[in-house]
This record gives C-alpha cells, sequence and structure tokens, in this order.
C-alpha cells in the first residue's frame, strides 16, 4: 500500500489535511494574506485556538456557523475550527447583499453568525490529544463539514451538503491530476466562498504547498502581486483572464507561473491562446465540476492543443454517463445530459428535499444502490471517453427552427474584430435572443458580421454593448444582470 494511500485511509476531516501537512513541513509557509504570513506550524495552532474559542461558546457537532469568507487567514483558521470541533461551516461571500444574508440565515439557521472573523489568539502548537479534545470524531462524522450556497443565478441559492468523506476523496483525486508540489505558491484570487476558490486550501495542504489568499475584487496590481509572490499556479475564471491579458498588453510576460487552471466558467478558445502568447511558460489545464460533486473531469495539462474543447477524462473513482433526450444511454458523440456517480456526489440540497430528489437519483427500489447526479449540463463524450461540455439545460436553445447555444455564438461574436467579449441571453417568454458585447465597432457591424460566420437563424435579434459584463462576486457571468439590463434599454 503506497503512503498517499495510507495517509487517505487516517484522514475523516477536513482538518486531516492540515494536521498531515503540519507533520511533514511543520515550517514551510502554509498561507499568506496581505498582512504576512503562517507556517503550517502556525495554520494548526490558529486553528486550534479558534476551535477553542467556539468550544467555549457552546459550539460543537452539530451547530452551524456562518463564516463570512473574507479572503485573510482568519477565514481559514475559523473553517478549520469549525471542523475541529465538529461543526458545519457556511462560508459566505462578505460581499453578499443583506438580502442574501437574510436568506441563508433564514434557510440555514446557523447558531453563530461570524460577520467579521475575530482575532483570536494561537494556542500554542496542539499535541494531536489536544486537538481531539475539542470533539468526538464519531459526533463529528454523523454532520456535514460544509454548506456550500450556489451563486443563485437563476433561483434563490441553495446549499449544497458536503460530508467530510466525499471532500477528502475529491481532493485526493483532484490532486492526482493537478499535482501540485511542496514548493509551489498557488495564488488564488477567487472568493473562499466559491468553491473553486476555497478547494485551494484543501488542496495546497495535501501538497504542503503555500497558498496566497487575497481580498475580493480584481485591481490593477494583480499582475505585479503574482510576480512579486512568485505565484506558480494561478486559478482562473474568464473575468480574472481578461483583466491579466489586459495587464499584459499583448506581449509575453516575465513570471514564474508554470500552471494556470480553469474551472467555473469555461475561458474562450481566444483567451487561452492568448494567455499562451503573454505565459509562453505556463501550461493550461482544463477542468469541469458543479458544487455537487466538486469535480468530474480534468485534462492533462495543455490537452486543449489536440481535443479542442474537451474537459479531459473523468476522475479516479468518478463514473460519468451522457443521457439522450428520451434517457437512453447516447453514443459517443452524440449530446445529452451528463449524469455522475462516485464517492464525492454531495448528499443533496438543505432543507430542499424535492429539488434533492429531482438532482440526486438514488435507487428506486431503496436500496443503498449509487446516487446518480444530474447535473443539468448538456455535453458529449468521445470515443475515448473524454467530457465535452456543450452548456446548461437552458443555454441550448432552437431558434428558428435551428439548434444553437450561448457558447456557440458567444464563440463567433469574439471572433469579430473589434469585440473582446460577449454574452448571449438565449430566447424566454417570447423575447429573441440578445448578445451583449464589448466592442469598439457598432452592434449593427457585429450583427452583420455575425451573419458570415453562422447561419442566419443562429444570430440573434438583438445585439447590445455595454462597458463591461456583469458578473458576481466568484467570476462567473451574472445572466440576472444581463436580464436587468436588456429591460431597461427595451423600450
Amino acid at each position: 500500500m503506497t503512503s498517499e494511500a495510507v495517509r487517505r485511509m487516517t484522514m475523516h476531516a477536513i482538518h486531516d489535511l492540515l494536521l498531515s501537512a503540519r507533520e511533514r513541513r511543520p515550517d514551510g509557509t502554509a498561507l499568506r494574506d496581505d498582512e504576512g504570513s503562517w507556517t503550517y506550524r502556525e495554520l494548526t495552532a490558529h486553528s486550534h485556538g479558534f476551535g477553542a474559542w467556539l468550544r467555549d461558546r457552546g459550539i460543537g457537532p452539530g451547530d452551524r456557523v456562518l463564516i463570512r469568507a473574507a479572503g485573510n487567514r482568519k477565514t481559514l483558521a475559523a473553517l478549520y475550527g469549525c471542523s475541529l470541533v465538529g461543526a458545519t461551516a457556511i462560508p459566505l461571500s462578505p460581499t453578499a447583499t443583506r438580502r442574501e444574508l437574510e436568506h441563508v440565515v433564514r434557510d440555514a439557521t446557523p447558531s453563530l453568525t461570524l460577520q467579521d472573523i475575530p482575532s483570536v489568539p494561537a494556542a500554542g502548537e496542539p499535541s494531536s490529544a489536544d486537538l481531539d479534545a475539542l470533539s468526538d470524531p464519531t459526533a463529528r462524522a454523523a454532520h456535514p463539514a460544509l454548506l456550500i450556497y450556489t451563486s443563485g443565478s437563476t433561483a434563490a441559492p441553495k446549499a449544497v451538503v458536503c460530508r467530510a468523506e466525499q471532500i477528502l476523496f475529491a481532493v485526493t483525486a483532484i490532486a492526482e491530476r493537478l499535482r501540485y508540489a511542496p514548493d509551489d505558491v498557488v495564488y488564488c484570487r477567487l472568493p473562499l466562498s466559491f468553491d473553486y476558490g476555497l478547494y485551494q486550501t484543501f488542496l495546497a495542504a495535501h501538497a504542503t504547498a503555500e497558498l496566497v489568499v487575497a481580498p475580493g475584487g480584481v485591481d490593477g496590481r494583480v499582475l505585479t502581486r503574482i510576480r512579486e509572490l512568485g505565484a506558480t499556479v494561478v486559478p482562473l475564471v474568464p473575468g480574472l483572464a481578461t483583466i491579466l491579458l489586459r495587464l499584459a498588453r499583448g506581449r509575453p510576460v516575465e513570471s514564474s507561473v508554470r500552471l494556470f487552471t480553469n474551472t467555473g466558467e469555461a475561458l474562450p478558445a481566444e483567451t487561452i491562446r492568448e494567455l499562451r502568447a503573454c505565459f509562453p511558460r505556463a501550461g493550461i489545464q482544463l477542468m469541469y465540476g458543479t458544487t455537487e460533486c466538486k469535480r468530474i473531469s480534468i485534462a492533462p495539462v495543455d490537452e486543449d492543443r489536440e481535443r479542442p474543447g474537451s474537459v479531459g477524462p473523468p476522475l479516479t473513482g468518478t463514473r460519468v454517463g451522457i443521457l439522450g433526450a428520451d434517457g437512453h444511454e447516447a453514443e459517443a458523440g452524440e449530446v445529452g445530459e451528463i449524469v455522475v456517480s462516485g464517492p464525492h456526489v454531495m448528499d443533496g440540497y438543505w432543507n430542499a428535499p424535492e429539488i434533492t430528489a429531482q438532482v440526486f437519483r438514488r435507487p428506486a427500489d431503496g436500496s443503498a444502490g449509487e446516487t446518480v447526479l444530474h447535473t443539468g449540463d448538456y455535453g458529449y463524450l468521445d470515443t475515448d471517453g473524454h467530457v465535452y461540455v456543450v452548456g446548461r439545460r437552458d443555454s441550448v436553445f432552437k431558434r428558428l427552427g435551428v439548434r444553437t447555444s450561448t457558447a456557440e455564438i458567444e464563440a463567433a461574436a469574439r471572433a469579430v474584430p473589434g469585440v473582446t467579449e460577449a454574452a448571449v441571453l438565449p430566447p424566454l417568454d417570447g423575447r429573441d435572443a440578445a448578445l451583449f458585447v464589448v466592442a469598439s465597432v457598432p452592434e449593427t457591424e457585429v450583427l452583420r458580421q455575425l451573419r458570415t460566420l453562422l447561419d442566419a437563424q443562429k444570430v440573434p435579434g438583438v445585439c447590445r454593448t455595454v462597458a463591461e459584463l456583469p458578473r458576481q462576486s466568484n467570476g462567473k457571468l451574472d445572466r440576472v444582470a444581463l436580464r436587468s439590463l436588456l429591460t431597461e434599454v427595451s423600450p
């Protein structure tokens, strides 16, 4: 049995990732923010201190703790502290609106809400016995480790119920593909309330790498900070990639970045080409996943050169199927709904049994067989089993009898000279599909050139120019805000 297999068998809680890292690399830098850094020894001590602080306030297994998850060291100490006492952590964006906060409080009924995380002293260097004394392992295992709220782009946010064993399996399977190393510096500009950002914490601990967290938002110093910190790995969403490319000004950049990763929202092909031109030493690793099972597939580095559009083969231990319109198992190349099973499929949605039953399909006979996650994403598998994602259920539609997708139209729009960004709203309630562009050319010219790139039936009837595309705090496109913009400019 390998040392990795032994380590995995001894992990039963999120904080076990931290304890293992402290054991292997106690004086290695674990975490850095704008105020300073902690070693793995120090991060463990601060997490222990936070766990003791929670315990003194009566927080233990079964309690839920809502944390406004700012990009700093205190947030990570609080998250690990929750794990140590067996509480369920609920990371929420520090930019969440009052309405969003009130919804989460009503839905999750936390025992404690930390609007501002207190500065809790470190509790010295705890022994294993000290840490075990904070909570009973059996009691911890009976409750979720995390409730992660989805973005709520189309409805009220839902909380995905995540147990420690599911999280740990996902971390191990992802780490197998990404291969973070002890000398890596992972620069995370993503919110810690966003699972893509949050899991950087776990992946860095798994590899005993250094994680750099930053406050929300992206400013003009992001490229400078990457250079100053010697960042080697940068997780990307399209919004952050756009900022980096703007700062690079189309020229090769001297940096230590060896790897860009992407999930959450796919990087356009032209963005990938520009990243390679500006960061010629960096590989690009494309991934696909959902909060409901964390990650589904990861491509080998730069595989998109050989398999354009692929997000790689399923993770080890993950089974991916494609269901056609009539529910049959689709053939290779046939588009249908992506369904997933494996040990990382989460438990369901908090306080939402009906939606859980629709998305997390359990055996009809009530047996303990595998749950099948119906992602609501559409795509296909090639003959080698690599995954290709077309889009969400509502992003694939017919216009004038011809099937198309938001992704197809957006890619064509970005190919129009003068267009730097594009987003499409599918037809809805009698309204035609609408295209939004960040562009230096007139809207009529964008539509004219689109007709040379697409079938005429696929070209949206509406085009609007905007200064920038609205995005959520996690960097994903905010289609709700786009709909509001369309309403504002409509006669």
